[in-house]
C-alpha cells in the first residue's frame, strides 16, 4: 500500500521551480477557512455540473464517523452558496516508534503502520499485539500482498484496539519504523462541511473535509506546506488496492489512517493517492490541490503530483480501492464507481482507455511503456492491485470504453 516518493515527488522543496508553483501556508489556509465560515464567496474548485446518465452513483457516505458526501470546508472545495453544517470527527492519535522494541500506547490501537528499507519482501516480518493487562497474543506474519517500493516495503496492519505491540523486521530489512494509530476514538474536532453533495462532472465524491482530513498535518511548524503542489499534464491512470481488511465498517477512518501514515511516517506531506474508492462505492478525494480545477487537477487540467508509484508519479493519476483484492474481486458497488470515475477522467483528458503509452517523467526524463489504464505491478515488482483486480483491468477498460 505504501510507496516511497522518488525522484519526481520525494523532495519537491529542493526545486525552486516546484516551490514557486504553490506557496500556500497554514496561515493562509486558516484565513480562507475563516472566510468560508463567515459566508464569504470562494471560487469553487469543483465542477458541479448536472448529473450525467452514467454518473449516477452512491449518495452520502452515511453514518460512518458522521461523514456525509458533502463538500469540505477547505477553501478550494467550497462552492455555490450552499449552506454549511458542522460535523464532528475524532482527532487521530498516534505513537511513533523505531525498531523492534515493545510499544505501548495510551489509546486503543486501530492500526499499526509499518515501514522498512532494504528489501521489498515482507518475509520474516511479524507483529504480536498486547492487551491492556500485558497479555501478548500470537505472532502474526506480515501480509505479503501490499505494495513493494523500490527501497523497502510498507503495510497498514489492523490491530483490533490493542494496547501495544511488538514487531519483527522482515529478513534483510533496515530502518524499521512503526506508527500506532487511533482514527475512531480520539477527542472530537468540529469541521465545517457544506450540506450539498459534492460532484465532479456529475459524479458524487466525498471531499477531504467530509472524510475528516486534518489539513494541519500538511504543514511544518513554520506554517509552510511540507510538499507544495506541483502540476503536470496527464499521462496515465494507475489502479491500486490498499491491502487493508475487506468488509471495512469504518472506511473513512481507514482513509484517515492512510493519510496519517503517508503524511507523517512516509514523510510525503499528504496522502499518496488522488482518489480512493470504498466497498460501498463511495469515492474519496485524495491528494490536496490548490483550487481552480476538479479534484486532483489545477484550472488548466494538469494533474497534481501524488505519491503512489515511486519514480513515476508526475502526470500519473492514482486510484486506490480500499481492501485486499488478491483473491477476490471488488464489490459491484466499488467496481461501478471505479468505472464511472475512470470514465470521467478519460473523457476529461480525451484519451483512449485501451491505449498503451510511453510514460515520460517530466522531472527526470525517465520512460516506461505501460497501459494507459494500468495496475501498480505494471510499473514495478509488487502484488498491487492484487491478482484478481489486476486480471479485471481489461474488464475496466472495456466498461470505460463502452460508455465513453
Amino acid at each position: 500500500m505504501t510507496v516511497p516518493p522518488a525522484s519526481d515527488a520525494s523532495a519537491p522543496s529542493s526545486s525552486p521551480a516546484h516551490r514557486a508553483q504553490s506557496r500556500v501556508t497554514r496561515r493562509a489556509l486558516i484565513g480562507a477557512a475563516g472566510a468560508v465560515a463567515a459566508g464569504a464567496v470562494i471560487t469553487p474548485a469543483v465542477m458541479a455540473g448536472t448529473t450525467a446518465p452514467d454518473a449516477a452513483g452512491p449518495g452520502p457516505a452515511g453514518p460512518d464517523d458522521t461523514v456525509s458526501g458533502a463538500a469540505g470546508a477547505n477553501a478550494a472545495a467550497v462552492a455555490t452558496g450552499a449552506g454549511l453544517t458542522t460535523e464532528d470527527f475524532p482527532a487521530t492519535r498516534t505513537a511513533a516508534a523505531v525498531g523492534e522494541a515493545p510499544v505501548e500506547a495510551a489509546f486503543p490501537i486501530g492500526f499499526v503502520g509499518v515501514r522498512w528499507q532494504g528489501t521489498p519482501d515482507a518475509t520474516g516480518g511479524a507483529i504480536r499485539l498486547r492487551e491492556a493487562d500485558g497479555t501478548a497474543g500470537a505472532w502474526r506474519t506480515f501480509p505479503s500482498n501490499g505494495c513493494s517500493p523500490a527501497d523497502g516495503g510498507g503495510l497498514l496492519i489492523p490491530a483490533g484496539q490493542a494496547a501495544g505491540y511488538e514487531l519483527r523486521a522482515p529478513a534483510g530489512a533496515t530502518g524499521l519504523r512503526s506508527l500506532a494509530l487511533d482514527t475512531t476514538h480520539g477527542p472530537t474536532r468540529a469541521v465545517a462541511v457544506p450540506s450539498a453533495p459534492t460532484r465532479m462532472r456529475g459524479l458524487p465524491y466525498v471531499s477531504r473535509a467530509a472524510w475528516g482530513a486534518d489539513e494541519s498535518l500538511r504543514f511544518d511548524p513554520d506554517g509552510d506546506e511540507k510538499t507544495p503542489a506541483a502540476y503536470y499534464p496527464f499521462q496515465t491512470i494507475t489502479v491500486h488496492h490498499t491491502a487493508t481488511p475487506n468488509g471495512d465498517s469504518h472506511p473513512a477512518a481507514t482513509v484517515r489512517g492512510i493519510y496519517e501514515l503517508h503524511t507523517g511516517t512516509n514523510e510525503w506531506g499528504d496522502i499518496g493517492y488522488h482518489f480512493l474508492v470504498d466497498e460501498k462505492g463511495r469515492i474519496y478525494e485524495g491528494r490536496h490541490t490548490d483550487g481552480g480545477g476538479m479534484p486532483g487537477h489545477d484550472a488548466e487540467g494538469r494533474v497534481v503530483t501524488a505519491f503512489h508509484v515511486g519514480g513515476h508519479n508526475s502526470g500519473n493519476l492514482g486510484i486506490a480501492l480500499l481492501g485486499t483484492l488478491v483473491d477476490r474481486s471488488p464489490t459491484p458497488a466499488a467496481r461501478s464507481s471505479l468505472t464511472r470515475l475512470v470514465r470521467v477522467l478519460v473523457r476529461h483528458h480525451g484519451v483512449d482507455p485501451w491505449a498503451h503509452v510511453t510514460y515520460t517523467n517530466p522531472v527526470d526524463g525517465g520512460r516506461k511503456e505501460v497501459p494507459g489504464i494500468s495496475g501498480h505491478r505494471d510499473w514495478m515488482v509488487t502484488k498491487c492491485p492484487g491478482g484478481t483486480m489486476y486480471q479485471e483491468l481489461d474488464r475496466l477498460r472495456s466498461a470505460v470504453a463502452d460508455g465513453a
